[in-house]
């Protein structure tokens, strides 16, 4: 019994490390490091990070004024970082007075979608006649074949309703949705890092990037999409620590007050109807009626949840988690999500399946009682959802056979590094005319260049290294999550090495790539607890870095505006010759 006793007692009294599988031996040298095995609360639902003391007792600040300002902070500060962000964004909306780029698309079809229910095919001059009467022109009853679903453009549509057919009124909605993107991420940052600093830093940063500036000034689909894309993040981001909460408060209390696993608790508890993953369901089902790509972000988001779910019944003590997942959290979560995201993406082609089925209506409304006429389907599924899936079926083959060469076509290997930025507008006005100085001595430039802010891009780079590292090494679920973003918005591109693509594209994962700027520069200032010197040392790298963003975003001001200026300060922006 002795021996036993301790030999029982020797392996009690081993270190941690020791005790870990070979597998965390290994990891070791690369900086893993095992989660702690505090109170269960407080790593199911980690509480909030404050500024310290010893900041507030050198600003002289009394407590209840330090417990006011931190309360505040919480949406003051978002607040704050999105009213510059929505003054940058709407300044001179309606510059440059014409239809750029892709807008001669979608701001027609937004028109013709919120007046007809359909798109429709423009005169050749229609964008001539638009700009010169105010938006004053009859609209066609030709239906058009488009390749997008309606909601984006019915958003577009929305702004022309109340603001006019001009390019204000185009592209207010897309200013608003732009600007609105950038109060919930610095909300979801604060959520992800239980940080108000670290949530304004990342939200900053979006203030500041170039593309993310043009998108919201511009007609354009791919803005809508990232918008519906963050809200459903954000979503399942509210839904994750209330479920937390859920399991930490049914969670037993030992004699010390401190809440422990509990195998059973865990792997039987049902954490109720999750309203924030319906809503998450919505704006997924948004997102895909937006851009079809959105269906990419749809699985890679329930697939995440579900791994969040694991891991919450995990820490409760889930003796069997997967399992526990697979009886009370996996049903709801596929109802809420793929039901309810199907079901908006038909209901946003309801202007479309209510037009006449005799020709006049929508393109392709009337197949099923024309070409497609009869057949097996036809006694199971109703004309307008055999037209339907036939429309979306050409849809589909176009645009995986869409090779079509294009100026500003580029590879997604080049995206991260901003190496083919697309450009929607240019012209050369002569001295003294059109915002040109008259002293230019020739003609000057004047661009509308989507490309990301070089520096937040480039150092978008490293941090995404830091945040693999993170996620593979330390296990921190906050990295898996930014990678998650990144990847459903970036990877699928690799599969269409061929087809005609184009780096604003990738506004759809911008939001995810500040966020990984943002947790570097989280790691560059150290955690609470580091000496003075490493948390000024920190803080003085991590503001040098936002300054240099900060200037390099003034510095390609003109770029993103459609400002005049001489030719040849516009040649000293062409850091790269891919940009020209």
């Amino acid at each position: 019994m002795t021996s036993t006793a301790s030999s029982t007692d020797t392996r009690q009294g081993q270190a941690p490390q020791e005790q870990r599988p070979s597998w965390q031996q290994r990891l070791r040298r690369f900086g893993y490091t095992a989660g702690s095995r505090s109170d269960v609360r407080d790593r199911l639902v980690p509480p909030y990070a404050e500024p310290s003391p010893r900041l507030w007792a050198a600003l002289g600040l009394s407590p209840t004024l330090v417990d006011r300002v931190t309360r505040w902070s919480a949406w003051g500060g978002p607040l704050l970082v999105t009213l510059m962000a929505g003054l940058m964004r709407f300044y001179r909306l309606g510059s440059p007075k014409a239809v750029i780029f892709d807008e001669t698309y979608y701001a027609k079809d937004a028109w013709a979608l919120v007046h007809r229910g359909f798109e429709v095919n423009w005169d050749k001059n229609a964008n001539d006649v638009i700009l010169q009467n105010n938006g004053h022109i009859p609209i066609p009853s030709d239906a058009a074949y488009v390749v997008h679903p309606p909601v984006g453009k019915y958003v577009i549509g929305l702004g022309e309703l109340i603001f006019g057919f001009n390019p204000f009124g185009w592209r207010f909605m897309t200013a608003l949705l732009g600007t609105l993107a950038i109060l919930m991420l610095c909300r979801i940052g604060r959520r992800l890092f239980r940080s108000t600093f670290l949530g304004c830093v990342a939200g900053t940063l979006m203030a500041l990037d170039g593309l993310a500036f043009v998108m919201a000034r511009t007609s354009l689909l791919d803005g809508v999409l990232m918008f519906f894309v963050v809200a459903a993040f954000g979503c399942l981001l509210l839904d994750r620590d209330r479920a937390r909460a859920k399991l930490a408060a049914a969670l037993p209390v030992d004699a010390d007050g401190r809440v422990r696993p509990d195998a059973h608790t865990a792997d039987t508890l049902f954490l109720g109807w999750r309203p924030w993953r319906w809503t998450a369901g919505l704006m997924l089902g948004l997102a895909m009626a937006t851009k079809w790509n959105g269906l990419f972000y749809a699985v890679a988001f329930v697939l995440m949840a579900l791994l969040w779910d694991v891991g919450s019944r995990k820490v409760a003590g889930a003796s069997r988690p997967y399992v526990a997942v697979l009886k009370y959290d996996l049903g709801l979560t596929f109802v809420a999500t793929a039901p309810v995201a199907v079901s908006v993406y038909v209901l946003s082609w309801l202007g479309w399946i209510l037009s006449p089925a005799n020709g006049s209506g929508g393109y392709f409304r009337d197949w099923a009682a024309g070409p497609g006429k009869g057949g097996f389907w036809s006694h199971f599924m109703p004309d307008w959802a055999r037209s339907l899936w036939h429309y979306e079926h050409e849809v589909y083959e176009f645009n995986v056979g869409l090779h079509s060469p294009h100026t500003y076509m580029s590879n997604p290997w080049s995206w991260l590094v901003d190496g083919r930025p697309v450009s929607y507008f240019y012209e050369s006005p002569s001295p003294g005319s059109d915002g040109c100085p008259a002293s230019a001595g020739e003609k000057c430039a004047r661009e509308v260049l989507a490309i990301g802010t070089p520096l937040l891009w480039w150092a978008a780079c490293f941090a995404l290294l830091y945040v693999l590292w993170r996620w593979a090494f330390r296990r921190d679920w906050r990295a898996g999550a930014i990678a998650c973003g990144v990847a459903a918005g970036y990877l699928p591109w690799f599969m269409y090495q061929d087809r005609t693509i184009f780096f604003f594209y990738s506004i759809v994962f911008l939001p995810f790539l500040c966020l990984a700027v943002a947790m570097l520069i989280g790691a560059l200032i150290g955690p609470p607890g580091s000496s003075d010197t490493r948390r000024v040392t920190g803080a003085v790298g991590a503001g040098v870095l936002v300054l240099l963003i900060t200037w390099n975003f003034i510095y390609f001001w003109p770029l993103y505006t459609g400002t005049a200026i001489p030719i040849d300060q516009w040649r000293s922006r062409m850091w790269l010759d891919t940009w020209v």
